[in-house]
């Protein structure tokens, strides 16, 4: 059974259709296109039946696209896929079968084939400019019979004029919008033409140095096409001088900031150049005309530290609370008389330490009546940073206990992890000591008692221990 170069996929659904109703098996027949040499048994196929042969649409498909590809071989195993078809209807969806999967590796290939031939087609024109439809041909050399099933592509996309693509093995024309297919030819003398000069400048200057990745440069473009690409004679060049161009580049780059960063130097430049040059007891007053991020618009009032200018430990939390935002006061809500309790149990009073929050204005989602407690993001607890930088100079503790994610991140610079890193002793840059622990609101989340109970104890063993380091370390001073 010998297919034709066109029109391969109608040629070769037709004959197996008739042979399948014949009910001859795939040992009987002998596959082959033009470009396989005739055998001494070859005959013409069993003449077309009125019986219904019905196969899954993805066959249908697989078919369309492997009919293109360039193994002689691809008619032999489509037609054993479709005699298995008939005994195995759910055959297609076994992805372990060796035929159906040579199958999918020869629909993916044309596939391939198919997107190299749309990316590297280069007309070149032919016709005379009088007359009244502008003439074109491309010479290309594809890895499959890809030129039939892609002609339609450009067809669509070069409708308004002539053109032809030339290939070995078959020729696709398109003249005043109808599609036809001749025998292939070897390359034709096509003409030069002088928009190639424009289009290479243009490829030279969009090549990026800075980026170049010959071997996935080489998996797009494969250099079997290059011949036929007149930007690809500027290829070798553009590689061979890319690590000077980019030393150009970099030598050349521009001495003022962009835009953007210009804007953030503008803003840094109106900060304080200090964090904190005031006065102490002037510091409570400066909270209220905070608006370095946006929580300041929906909060009733920000809410300063409170506690003794010179406390040895300071206590830092995460931000106020719904209580805490209405009183104006740190820790006077639910989480706040946990945390009374637990500092009472500890042996803390908390009257002479300075306790505060990492961020100082309430974040919060209204639901109804209600405001809904969220958690700060990592911008606002570095914009709120800077009055957890002013309280600490102002205060000088010798000790810092952190509690909560929110006040490790503004403290430490990391706020994950807080059970593993809990109880241990972090370093700031200045030497001042950082306990970490859990938040009191943690406690109030937890639903079941013994573990309520165990993350109590913790709390409560962190608490004392940062009492007593901040105690030892002021009567060391």
């Amino acid at each position: 059974m010998t297919m034709p170069m066109i029109g391969a996929a109608q040629a070769w659904r037709d004959a197996a259709r008739g042979l399948i109703n014949a009910n001859i098996p795939p040992c009987d027949v002998s596959w082959g296109d033009e470009t396989t040499p005739a055998g001494l048994w070859d005959s013409a196929p069993p003449p077309q039946t009125d019986t219904v042969l019905t196969v899954p649409k993805e066959f249908i498909s697989l078919a369309r696209s492997v009919v293109w590809h360039s193994d002689p071989s691809r008619f032999a195993l489509l037609y054993r896929v479709l005699w298995r078809l008939r005994d195995m209807p759910h055959l297609l969806s076994d992805r372990a079968d060796p035929e159906l999967a040579q199958l999918r590796r020869m629909e993916k290939n044309v596939h391939r084939c198919q997107h190299k031939m749309k990316a590297f087609v280069r007309f070149r024109e032919i016709g005379s400019p009088d007359d009244p439809r502008r003439s074109f041909a491309a010479w290309f050399e594809p890895s499959h019979f890809t030129v039939e099933p892609t002609s339609t592509f450009f067809a669509r996309r070069f409708g308004d004029m002539d053109w032809r693509i030339i290939t070995p093995s078959v020729t696709a024309n398109f003249v005043n919008g109808e599609i036809s297919f001749s025998a292939g030819q070897s390359k034709p003398p096509l003409p030069e033409d002088a928009s190639e000069q424009l289009w290479t400048t243009y490829f030279r200057n969009i090549f990026n140095p800075a980026r170049v990745k010959v071997k996935a440069m080489q998996s797009e473009m494969p250099k079997k096409y290059w011949k036929n690409m007149p930007e690809a004679a500027a290829i070798p060049d553009l590689i061979a001088s890319a690590p000077a161009r980019v030393r150009a580049m970099n030598e050349a780059a521009p001495s003022l900031p962009p835009l953007r960063v210009e804007k953030v130097q503008q803003q840094l430049a109106r900060l304080p150049e200090s964090v904190w040059s005031g006065d102490a007891d002037a510091l409570r007053a400066e909270f209220s005309a905070c608006t370095r991020c946006p929580l300041h618009c929906n909060a009733t009032q920000a809410v300063p530290g409170e506690g003794p200018m010179g406390a040895s430990l300071m206590i830092v939390g995460e931000q106020p609370g719904d209580t805490e935002d209405l009183a104006g006061r740190p820790f006077v809500g639910p989480a706040g008389k946990l945390f009374d309790q637990i500092c009472a149990e500890a042996g803390v009073d908390r009257d002479k330490a300075y306790v505060t929050n990492a961020v100082k204005h309430f974040k919060f989602k209204p639901r109804g009546k209600r405001r809904i407690h969220q958690q700060p993001s990592t911008t606002e607890v570095e914009q709120c940073k800077w009055w957890l930088d002013a309280e600490r100079t102002a205060v000088q503790p010798r000790v810092i206990l952190a509690m909560g994610a929110s006040a490790a991140l503004s403290l430490t610079g990391n706020g994950k992890n807080i059970g593993q890193r809990r109880g241990k002793v972090h370093q700031l840059d200045d030497g001042t000591p950082v306990v970490l622990t859990f938040h009191p609101s943690y406690l109030l989340r937890l639903q079941d008692p013994a573990a309520r109970q165990a993350a109590t104890d913790l709390l409560r063993a962190d608490l004392a221990r940062a009492n007593q380091l901040a105690q030892d370390l002021t009567i060391r001073v």
